[in-house]
């Protein structure tokens, strides 16, 4: 069976993924572009944006693994855009313009159901309102049989977890602190004891966690 992954995840030093007042001009609320600035470094997330240039290195090694055997992806709402409760404005495609760079079927989760936008480059955004397993379900239907991705947000990949429906996990612990936002860690206690753990250290001060899901005894 196709597995369920997560890349690229970053959170801060006392475990926030996102910072607090998420807003259109701010995705990412007051930590603003802290948690990414590897990422967005990297050799890999130049050639996603169809630039030249980015570092090599650890932690462009990582950020590589984002794409490939990728089939479909699920994210919460929040990842997809800013507005909240019944969509007010239909025309919002998202934060990535008209090409945005999953090129595969994407499952958004969201209480506010509302018709499939289909975007350039192979993108479709599907809306859904459904639990984590029963939203795993309709990606592995779109996702041709390849891997599925956990985009984010934290409480999105934090319902994965809890679920216990996540086969590979990668997180990008970066060294500043947030003081408040949308932590990921809350009520996983013993998450550990689910998988085998390593640990990268990167010289931009990034530590690269790889959860890989251990066989059942």
């Amino acid at each position: 069976m196709s597995l369920v992954r997560v890349h690229n995840f970053s959170v801060s030093l006392d475990g926030f993924g996102t910072g607090e007042g998420q807003r259109f001009e701010a995705p990412f609320g007051h930590a603003g572009h802290k948690l990414h600035d590897w990422f967005f470094a990297t050799r890999a997330f130049h050639a996603m944006q169809g630039q030249p240039g980015g570092s090599m290195g650890i932690d462009d090694a990582f950020a590589s693994q984002w794409g490939p055997g990728i089939g479909a992806e699920i994210m919460g709402r929040n990842k997809f855009g800013y507005q909240r409760g019944p969509w007010a404005d239909e025309e919002w495609q998202g934060w990535w313009g008209d090409n945005p760079p999953f090129h595969t079927p994407v499952l958004v989760l969201t209480h506010h159901v509302r018709p499939a936008l289909q975007m350039k480059g192979g993108t479709t955004f599907h809306f859904a309102d459904e639990s984590p397993a029963g939203a795993l379900e309709l990606a592995r239907g779109l996702a041709g049989g390849l891997d599925v991705r956990i985009g984010g947000g934290p409480s999105t990949v934090r319902q994965f977890l809890a679920a216990d429906l996540i086969d590979q996990m990668h997180v990008a612990v970066v060294p500043v602190v947030l003081g408040r936002g949308e932590r990921l860690w809350d009520e996983l206690e013993d998450l550990e004891q689910r998988f085998s753990i390593e640990a990268v250290s990167s010289p931009s001060g990034v530590t690269h966690l790889t959860f890989t899901r251990r066989p059942v005894e």
